[in-house]
């Protein structure tokens, strides 16, 4: 007996090892090599972390402790791999639709899209969009805007900057940027109308990225109630312009959703409302956002440096003389706004708008030694290398000439992304903020009412206080 228990312990003994021996070179051989990092609590991963400390030191802080090239993380439910530099930036642009695929949040799908479209591919739709989109938004296509910008610029200052003596710039960008959209997306200009729009934007931009947890009281909770508002204004106008042009009564609308309801596919169909839908709502959420921090970050850095805001002046003013009285600024002007946009995009370095993209990977691969797993998600970053002293030396230092010759080095400055998912809204933004910078400039001095404002990270970044300016009108 006491034979036959050693001979079992002994064999058990053996199959022990050999497993053992077995998992270890399974470890060391087969199994993949993730990037460095770590995911953090379970259900929110890290999200949290990320909103406390801001993307720049989060990402900042992980590049350092973990890898400069990548590193995991959990964000919105997900894993992820965050890319990080130039090479990374090339990477993913460069293996768009080879490698990766476009992914959106289940926080923002569930709060901008038809609920129908949650739980099933949306490929199809967003490439239509993204076609489309950059055919609309292309330069030749937005000349004609331009007076149509600047004359509602004009305006916006008459009711919200001149009869004040100090204005709360990210405030009044919103609506300006916000009534500038529903005007050349839609056609609407009634005040009421554009407030209908603009309230629920409130909820949608305070919870699109939040943690996807939709209980009563929850940022999440509240950008759905907000989209669903949206969604339902939005058909209702869908619905009214595609009847007026089955009627033929539609002939003075010159907007953008004229030209998606008589756009069609390759098989000669018409565009349907969700398609429609989902290309009216991404410029919406742009314009209302990332727009509207665009023009408030560069308006921060005229009213904070002096000679920033001379060289601008000096620029401007040339045009302005050289226009008629009560003539409206053109595409040659703002050819002529060299400068100025080297200032704007050097805004964008410093104070970027938004923070980057996710995506999907569609199959397993391998970066910088490290194994991305199929279905994980991927996150390139503007926090990588907009402050990066290996591409902008001085990092800190406000410096527009950075702009100058050739500029940067490729995949350094990525405020609008790049490869083929480049945002296709760039030149629509280039145009709105060289407008809005020339009517500004022209008409006043500003000067910044806080010095050293914090900015803090909701869905974007944002000033903690509306980046108040004090406004100087110019002497006749």
């Amino acid at each position: 007996m006491d034979a036959i228990f050693s001979c079992l312990l002994l064999l058990a003994t053996l199959f022990l090892s050999l497993s053992l021996i077995f998992r270890v070179n399974k470890r060391n051989l087969g199994s993949p090599k993730l990037p460095p990092g770590k995911t953090g609590w379970p259900l929110v991963g890290e999200s949290i972390v990320l909103t406390m400390a801001g993307p720049e030191k989060f990402i900042k802080d992980r590049m350092r402790k973990y890898s400069p090239e990548v590193f995991q993380t959990s964000l919105l439910g997900e894993k992820m791999a965050v890319f990080c530099g130039a090479k990374g930036n090339k990477f993913l642009f460069s293996n768009e639709n080879t490698l990766l695929t476009s992914w959106w949040p289940l926080s923002l799908k569930k709060v901008l899209l038809f609920p129908s479209f949650v739980d099933d591919p949306i490929k199809e739709v967003g490439e239509l969009s993204r076609g489309f989109l950059h055919d609309i938004l292309k330069p030749e296509a937005l000349k004609h805007y331009i007076p149509v910008m600047d004359s509602m610029a004009r305006q916006h200052l008459d009711e919200e900057w001149t009869p004040h003596g100090e204005v709360k710039v990210f405030l009044v960008s919103k609506k300006y940027t916000f009534g500038l959209a529903c005007e050349l997306f839609m056609s609407i200009n009634n005040p009421d109308h554009i407030a209908r729009l603009a309230n629920p934007f409130t909820l949608i931009t305070s919870g699109i990225f939040s943690v996807p947890i939709d209980l009563p009281g929850t940022a999440y909770n509240r950008a759905i109630k907000g989209g669903k508002m949206v969604r339902n204004e939005i058909l209702m106008i869908i619905r009214e312009r595609r009847k007026e042009l089955l009627e033929n009564k539609e002939t003075t609308y010159h907007d953008m959703l004229s030209r998606m309801l008589l756009v069609t596919h390759e098989n000669g169909e018409f565009m349907n409302e969700m398609e429609i839908y989902h290309n009216i709502m991404g410029l919406l959420v742009a314009s209302y956002e990332t727009t509207s921090a665009a023009v408030t970050f560069v308006m921060n850095y005229l009213a904070e440096l002096p000679h920033i805001y001379d060289g601008v002046f000096k620029e401007q003013m040339e045009i302005a003389k050289s226009k008629g009285p009560g003539e409206l600024l053109n595409w040659e002007d703002i050819e002529k706004m060299k400068y100025s946009w080297n200032v704007a995009r050097e805004a964008l370095r410093l104070m970027p708008p938004a923070l980057g993209a996710f995506r999907e990977a569609t199959t397993d691969f391998t970066y910088a030694g490290f194994t991305i797993p199929k279905g994980w998600k991927t996150f390139w970053t503007v926090n990588s290398t907009h402050k990066n002293p290996k591409y902008f030396p001085n990092p800190e230092k406000f410096d527009p000439s950075r702009f100058e010759g050739s500029g940067p080095a490729p995949f350094t400055f990525v405020p609008f992304g790049g490869g083929p998912r480049m945002c296709p809204g760039k030149e629509y933004a280039r145009l709105e903020v060289l407008v809005f910078m020339h009517n500004v400039v022209t008409r006043f001095k500003l000067e910044k009412a806080i010095a050293n404002e914090k900015m803090i990270f909701r869905s974007s970044l944002t000033p903690m206080n509306g980046v108040p300016v004090r406004i100087h009108p110019h002497e006749n």
